[in-house]
Formats: structure tokens, sequence, C-alpha cells
């Protein structure tokens, strides 16, 4: 069973920032696509952003975060990252990071399709005054 790693949630106020992480000691990140998803109590899981594999040329931010939020990579750390600033309320919810073994981030009907293997156990973003 393959896992991903998150960290870096935490409480902030609005306008405030966050970087979250995400890695894994099971496989090497620089091959895979990845995304963050986020869920809030009583919604469905939602797809926030996404990066290409390798260099990450390949980038994609849901309309309700573009311009706050920034997804990269650091291969040499197996690392992606998702900085989140000018945070909002509407921010608050459980934050994954996914992938799967051909999973890429195209976009279907304007939303990102999750994977389907590869989560992480979620870490906790609230944004609250």
């Amino acid at each position: 069973q393959v896992q991903l790693e998150e960290s870096g949630g935490g409480l902030v106020q609005p306008g405030g920032s966050l970087r979250l992480s995400c890695t894994t000691s099971e496989f090497t990140l620089e091959h895979y696509h990845v995304g963050w998803f986020r869920q809030a109590p009583g919604k469905e899981r939602e797809g926030v952003s996404c990066i290409s594999d390798e260099g990450g040329e390949v980038t994609y931010y849901a309309d309700s975060v573009k311009g706050r939020f920034t997804i990269s990579r650091d291969n040499a750390k197996n690392t992606v990252y998702l900085q989140m600033d000018s945070l909002k309320p509407e921010d608050t919810a459980i934050y994954y990071c996914a992938s799967d073994f051909f999973w890429n981030c195209a976009v279907v009907s304007g939303t990102l399709p999750p994977p389907k293997d590869y989560w992480g156990q979620g870490t906790q973003v609230t944004v609250s005054s």
C-alpha cells in the first residue's frame, strides 16, 4: 500500500499564508503528476491544484484559488509543495495530496478528476479570525 505524507497545515487568520508539503518514502515523486485536493465538512472533495511530472512545467489551479495558491516541486527533496497565500475562511478544509501510476493533471469538465490509489492522510487547514 503506497502512502503519501502531507504536512504544513494549521490555523491561520484570513489573509495569512501556509505552505503544505507532500512527500513519500515509497517512490520517486519526480516521475508522477501530483495533485492537491481538499474536503470541507458537508462538501465533496475538490481538486485544488496539480503539477506535472519531472520539471513540473504544467500546472493546474481551481478557479477558487487562482492567483493565491502556487504549486511547485523540489525533486531533490522528493517533495511537492502548495504555497497558499491570501487565505480565506472558505479555504478551510482537510488538504490531501494524491497521485497514481498513470494519472495526470488533465482537466475534465472544468474539474480535476482524482487519482485512485496514492493518497495521504491529509492535513487540516483552518482559516479563521
